[in-house]
Protein backbone atom coordinates (compact mmCIF):
# COMPACT_ATOMS: atom_id res chain seq x y z
CA UNK A 1 0.00 0.00 0.00
CA UNK A 2 0.89 3.75 -0.58
CA UNK A 3 1.23 6.10 2.02
CA UNK A 4 1.75 9.83 2.32
CA UNK A 5 4.97 9.71 4.53
CA UNK A 6 7.30 13.39 5.37
CA UNK A 7 5.10 14.69 2.36
CA UNK A 8 6.10 11.69 -0.23
CA UNK A 9 4.54 8.70 -1.73
CA UNK A 10 6.14 5.62 0.30
CA UNK A 11 5.56 2.05 -0.51
CA UNK A 12 4.69 0.12 2.57
CA UNK A 13 3.64 -3.42 3.51
CA UNK A 14 2.60 -4.04 7.13
CA UNK A 15 2.66 -7.81 8.23
CA UNK A 16 1.28 -9.23 11.71
CA UNK A 17 -1.70 -6.96 12.89
CA UNK A 18 -2.03 -3.99 15.50
CA UNK A 19 -1.66 -4.15 19.28
CA UNK A 20 1.78 -6.48 18.73
CA UNK A 21 5.08 -4.57 18.98
CA UNK A 22 6.63 -3.09 16.17
CA UNK A 23 9.49 -3.64 14.05
CA UNK A 24 10.54 -1.66 10.99
CA UNK A 25 13.37 -2.99 8.69
CA UNK A 26 14.81 -0.25 6.41
CA UNK A 27 16.68 -2.09 3.49
CA UNK A 28 19.79 -0.96 1.64
CA UNK A 29 21.46 1.02 -1.36
CA UNK A 30 18.97 0.36 -4.24
CA UNK A 31 17.22 -2.46 -2.31
CA UNK A 32 13.24 -2.54 -2.30
CA UNK A 33 11.38 -4.09 0.68
CA UNK A 34 11.33 -6.93 -0.93
CA UNK A 35 14.75 -7.62 -0.22
CA UNK A 36 13.84 -8.78 2.95
CA UNK A 37 13.37 -12.44 2.66
CA UNK A 38 9.93 -13.64 3.34
CA UNK A 39 11.11 -16.35 5.96
CA UNK A 40 13.35 -13.64 7.80
CA UNK A 41 9.88 -11.35 8.09
CA UNK A 42 7.51 -14.41 9.01
CA UNK A 43 10.14 -15.31 11.64
CA UNK A 44 9.67 -12.21 13.02
CA UNK A 45 5.90 -12.13 12.98
CA UNK A 46 5.79 -16.00 14.18
CA UNK A 47 8.17 -14.30 16.95
CA UNK A 48 5.27 -11.86 17.90
CA UNK A 49 5.72 -8.88 16.10
CA UNK A 50 4.14 -6.89 13.98
CA UNK A 51 6.74 -5.80 10.69
CA UNK A 52 6.25 -2.76 8.87
CA UNK A 53 8.72 -2.64 5.54
CA UNK A 54 8.87 0.05 3.06
CA UNK A 55 10.54 1.25 -0.51
CA UNK A 56 13.41 4.07 0.68
CA UNK A 57 12.37 6.79 -1.53
CA UNK A 58 13.93 7.17 -5.25
CA UNK A 59 13.39 2.87 -5.30
CA UNK A 60 10.92 0.52 -5.79
CA UNK A 61 7.37 1.52 -5.76
CA UNK A 62 8.24 4.88 -3.42
CA UNK A 63 8.26 8.70 -5.32
CA UNK A 64 11.35 8.96 -7.36
CA UNK A 65 13.53 11.85 -7.54
CA UNK A 66 14.50 11.99 -11.26
CA UNK A 67 13.93 15.68 -11.92
CA UNK A 68 16.66 15.82 -9.98
CA UNK A 69 19.12 14.79 -12.35
CA UNK A 70 22.67 12.53 -10.64
CA UNK A 71 25.33 15.19 -11.40
CA UNK A 72 28.90 14.03 -11.97
CA UNK A 73 29.60 10.91 -9.71
CA UNK A 74 32.88 10.45 -10.45
CA UNK A 75 33.60 13.82 -9.43
CA UNK A 76 31.50 13.64 -6.06
CA UNK A 77 33.40 10.66 -5.79
CA UNK A 78 36.15 12.19 -5.69
CA UNK A 79 35.03 15.03 -3.42
CA UNK A 80 34.30 11.87 -0.68
CA UNK A 81 37.70 10.82 -1.15
CA UNK A 82 38.61 13.76 -0.41
CA UNK A 83 37.30 14.38 2.67
CA UNK A 84 35.10 17.30 0.65
CA UNK A 85 31.33 18.28 0.69
CA UNK A 86 29.49 15.72 -1.70
CA UNK A 87 26.57 17.26 -3.34
CA UNK A 88 23.40 15.36 -3.59
CA UNK A 89 19.94 15.37 -4.08
CA UNK A 90 19.03 14.55 -0.47
CA UNK A 91 20.47 13.44 2.55
CA UNK A 92 20.36 10.24 5.04
CA UNK A 93 18.07 12.35 7.17
CA UNK A 94 15.56 12.77 5.13
CA UNK A 95 15.74 8.91 4.18
CA UNK A 96 15.46 8.68 8.07
CA UNK A 97 12.02 11.43 8.16
CA UNK A 98 11.07 9.02 5.44
CA UNK A 99 11.29 6.02 7.84
CA UNK A 100 9.86 8.07 10.69
CA UNK A 101 6.84 9.68 8.47
CA UNK A 102 5.78 5.67 7.72
CA UNK A 103 5.43 5.46 11.50
CA UNK A 104 3.33 8.60 11.94
CA UNK A 105 1.11 7.73 9.09
CA UNK A 106 0.18 4.50 11.13
CA UNK A 107 -0.20 5.99 13.76
CA UNK A 108 3.00 3.92 15.48
CA UNK A 109 4.94 5.87 18.14
CA UNK A 110 7.33 3.69 18.91
CA UNK A 111 9.25 1.01 17.26
CA UNK A 112 12.27 -1.38 17.05
CA UNK A 113 14.25 0.17 14.38
CA UNK A 114 16.23 -2.59 12.00
CA UNK A 115 18.47 -1.47 9.12
CA UNK A 116 20.99 -3.29 6.67
CA UNK A 117 24.02 -1.38 5.19
CA UNK A 118 22.56 1.75 4.43
CA UNK A 119 19.50 0.78 5.86
CA UNK A 120 21.55 0.08 9.02
CA UNK A 121 23.05 3.98 8.48
CA UNK A 122 19.02 5.38 8.04
CA UNK A 123 18.50 3.71 11.70
CA UNK A 124 20.80 5.41 12.85
CA UNK A 125 19.90 8.61 12.26
CA UNK A 126 16.87 7.50 12.98
CA UNK A 127 17.90 6.36 16.48
CA UNK A 128 20.29 9.62 16.99
CA UNK A 129 17.56 12.37 15.77
CA UNK A 130 14.15 10.44 17.53
CA UNK A 131 15.01 8.75 20.26
CA UNK A 132 11.66 8.56 21.44
CA UNK A 133 10.63 6.49 18.46
CA UNK A 134 13.15 3.68 19.03
CA UNK A 135 12.39 1.16 20.89
CA UNK A 136 15.70 -0.70 19.94
CA UNK A 137 17.78 -0.25 16.85
CA UNK A 138 19.54 -3.14 15.24
CA UNK A 139 22.59 -2.03 12.68
CA UNK A 140 23.24 -4.95 10.46
CA UNK A 141 26.06 -4.80 7.75
CA UNK A 142 26.67 -1.09 7.92
CA UNK A 143 29.13 1.36 8.78
CA UNK A 144 29.66 4.48 11.28
CA UNK A 145 30.46 6.53 8.05
CA UNK A 146 33.86 7.55 9.70
CA UNK A 147 36.64 8.33 7.85
CA UNK A 148 39.96 6.02 8.10
CA UNK A 149 37.38 2.85 7.75
CA UNK A 150 38.31 0.43 5.06
CA UNK A 151 36.20 -0.05 2.07
CA UNK A 152 34.80 -2.47 -0.48
CA UNK A 153 37.61 -5.27 -1.16
CA UNK A 154 39.76 -3.66 -4.61
CA UNK A 155 37.32 -6.66 -6.55
CA UNK A 156 34.15 -5.18 -5.18
CA UNK A 157 34.95 -1.80 -5.75
CA UNK A 158 35.89 -2.38 -9.61
CA UNK A 159 32.30 -4.20 -9.76
CA UNK A 160 30.76 -1.51 -8.26
CA UNK A 161 31.40 1.13 -11.38
CA UNK A 162 31.07 -1.63 -13.84
CA UNK A 163 28.88 -1.42 -16.25
CA UNK A 164 26.07 -3.53 -17.41
CA UNK A 165 27.00 -5.77 -20.83
CA UNK A 166 23.90 -4.42 -22.01
CA UNK A 167 20.30 -3.22 -21.52
CA UNK A 168 18.03 -5.91 -21.68
CA UNK A 169 16.50 -8.27 -18.79
CA UNK A 170 19.12 -11.10 -19.39
CA UNK A 171 22.30 -8.03 -19.23
CA UNK A 172 21.11 -6.86 -16.79
CA UNK A 173 20.01 -9.88 -14.29
CA UNK A 174 22.88 -11.09 -15.13
CA UNK A 175 25.04 -8.06 -14.64
CA UNK A 176 23.24 -8.46 -10.77
CA UNK A 177 24.27 -12.25 -10.61
CA UNK A 178 27.89 -11.16 -11.03
CA UNK A 179 27.78 -8.63 -8.24
CA UNK A 180 25.84 -10.61 -5.68
CA UNK A 181 28.40 -13.54 -5.67
CA UNK A 182 31.19 -11.30 -5.33
CA UNK A 183 29.89 -10.03 -1.70
CA UNK A 184 27.52 -13.10 -0.89
CA UNK A 185 28.14 -15.65 2.29
CA UNK A 186 30.59 -17.82 1.66
CA UNK A 187 29.58 -19.89 3.63
CA UNK A 188 26.24 -20.40 2.57
CA UNK A 189 26.49 -20.48 -1.42
CA UNK A 190 23.31 -19.98 -3.46
CA UNK A 191 22.19 -21.29 -6.46
CA UNK A 192 22.63 -19.12 -9.30
CA UNK A 193 19.03 -19.95 -10.35
CA UNK A 194 17.58 -19.03 -7.21
CA UNK A 195 19.51 -15.46 -6.84
CA UNK A 196 18.62 -14.57 -10.98
CA UNK A 197 14.97 -15.54 -10.07
CA UNK A 198 14.81 -13.11 -7.22
CA UNK A 199 16.81 -10.57 -9.26
CA UNK A 200 14.03 -10.72 -12.09
CA UNK A 201 11.35 -10.84 -9.46
CA UNK A 202 12.37 -7.28 -8.45
CA UNK A 203 13.91 -5.84 -11.60
CA UNK A 204 9.99 -6.43 -12.98
CA UNK A 205 8.73 -4.84 -10.06
CA UNK A 206 10.70 -2.11 -10.36
CA UNK A 207 13.62 -1.06 -11.91
CA UNK A 208 15.21 2.69 -10.90
CA UNK A 209 18.99 2.52 -11.68
CA UNK A 210 19.27 6.17 -11.23
CA UNK A 211 17.53 5.96 -8.01
CA UNK A 212 19.73 4.09 -6.82
CA UNK A 213 22.93 6.15 -8.00
CA UNK A 214 21.18 9.47 -5.80
CA UNK A 215 21.13 7.03 -2.54
CA UNK A 216 24.92 6.40 -3.37
CA UNK A 217 25.21 10.39 -3.54
CA UNK A 218 23.22 10.45 0.06
CA UNK A 219 25.37 8.06 1.52
CA UNK A 220 28.58 9.90 0.02
CA UNK A 221 27.11 13.29 1.65
CA UNK A 222 26.32 11.82 5.19
CA UNK A 223 29.60 13.39 6.95
CA UNK A 224 29.60 13.15 10.89
CA UNK A 225 27.47 10.33 11.62
CA UNK A 226 30.20 9.35 13.91
CA UNK A 227 29.94 12.24 15.76
CA UNK A 228 26.38 11.66 16.56
CA UNK A 229 26.41 8.28 17.80
CA UNK A 230 26.95 8.52 20.80
CA UNK A 231 24.43 10.22 21.27
CA UNK A 232 22.17 7.32 20.67
CA UNK A 233 20.02 5.69 23.44
CA UNK A 234 18.48 3.29 22.25
CA UNK A 235 19.50 -0.56 23.24
CA UNK A 236 21.70 -1.19 20.31
CA UNK A 237 22.93 -4.84 18.19
CA UNK A 238 25.28 -4.66 16.41
CA UNK A 239 25.50 -7.64 13.44
CA UNK A 240 27.65 -8.04 10.87
CA UNK A 241 29.45 -10.67 8.77
CA UNK A 242 32.88 -11.70 9.49
CA UNK A 243 33.44 -12.51 5.35
CA UNK A 244 31.78 -9.11 4.30
CA UNK A 245 33.70 -8.20 1.09
CA UNK A 246 31.23 -4.99 0.46
CA UNK A 247 31.42 -3.18 3.46
CA UNK A 248 34.49 -4.58 6.02
CA UNK A 249 33.86 -6.00 9.61
CA UNK A 250 36.27 -3.46 11.03
CA UNK A 251 32.85 -1.06 9.91
CA UNK A 252 29.97 -2.89 12.17
CA UNK A 253 33.21 -2.80 15.24
CA UNK A 254 33.03 1.03 14.64
CA UNK A 255 29.50 1.37 14.97
CA UNK A 256 29.53 -0.24 18.07
CA UNK A 257 32.28 0.97 19.39
CA UNK A 258 30.66 4.60 19.36
CA UNK A 259 27.32 3.92 20.92
CA UNK A 260 26.92 3.56 24.60
CA UNK A 261 26.19 -0.03 25.59
CA UNK A 262 26.23 -1.54 21.98
CA UNK A 263 26.45 -5.06 21.89
CA UNK A 264 28.35 -6.21 18.66
CA UNK A 265 28.14 -9.48 17.40
CA UNK A 266 30.60 -11.03 14.73
CA UNK A 267 28.60 -13.77 11.90
CA UNK A 268 31.30 -16.51 10.61
CA UNK A 269 30.74 -17.22 7.13
CA UNK A 270 28.52 -14.08 6.52
CA UNK A 271 28.72 -11.64 3.93
CA UNK A 272 26.80 -8.94 2.47
CA UNK A 273 23.45 -10.89 2.00
CA UNK A 274 20.35 -12.42 3.47
CA UNK A 275 20.38 -15.95 2.70
CA UNK A 276 18.04 -18.45 4.53
CA UNK A 277 20.73 -19.52 6.86
CA UNK A 278 22.09 -15.73 7.62
CA UNK A 279 18.74 -15.09 8.43
CA UNK A 280 18.21 -17.47 11.08
CA UNK A 281 21.41 -16.72 12.54
CA UNK A 282 20.31 -12.82 12.40
CA UNK A 283 16.95 -13.82 14.09
CA UNK A 284 18.63 -15.96 16.70
CA UNK A 285 20.26 -12.61 18.46
CA UNK A 286 17.28 -10.15 17.05
CA UNK A 287 14.34 -11.55 18.89
CA UNK A 288 16.05 -12.19 22.13
CA UNK A 289 17.50 -8.94 22.68
CA UNK A 290 14.42 -6.91 21.27
CA UNK A 291 12.50 -8.98 23.20
CA UNK A 292 14.65 -7.43 26.52
CA UNK A 293 14.18 -3.99 25.11
CA UNK A 294 10.34 -3.93 24.76
CA UNK A 295 8.39 -0.94 23.94
CA UNK A 296 8.32 2.04 26.98
CA UNK A 297 5.58 4.13 28.13
CA UNK A 298 6.67 6.35 24.90
CA UNK A 299 4.54 3.25 22.92
CA UNK A 300 1.62 4.22 25.06
CA UNK A 301 2.12 7.90 24.06
CA UNK A 302 0.42 9.25 20.78
CA UNK A 303 3.47 9.83 17.34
Amino acid sequence: MKLTANGLQIEVEDTGGEGRPVVLLIMGLGMQLIAWPEPFVKGLVDAGFRVVRHDNRDIGLSQGFDHAGIGNLVWQTVRQRLGLPVQSAYALQDMANDSIGVLDALGIAEAHIVGASMGGMIAQRVAATAPKRAASLVSIMSSSGARGLPGPRRDVGAALLRRPTGKNEAALVAHSLGFIKLIASPAYPQPDSAIAERVTFAMRRAYHPSGMLRQMLAIGADAGREKVLPSITAPTLVLHGEADALVPIECGQDTARRIPGATFVPVPGMGHDLPPEVGQILLGHMIPFMREAPPSANAKASA
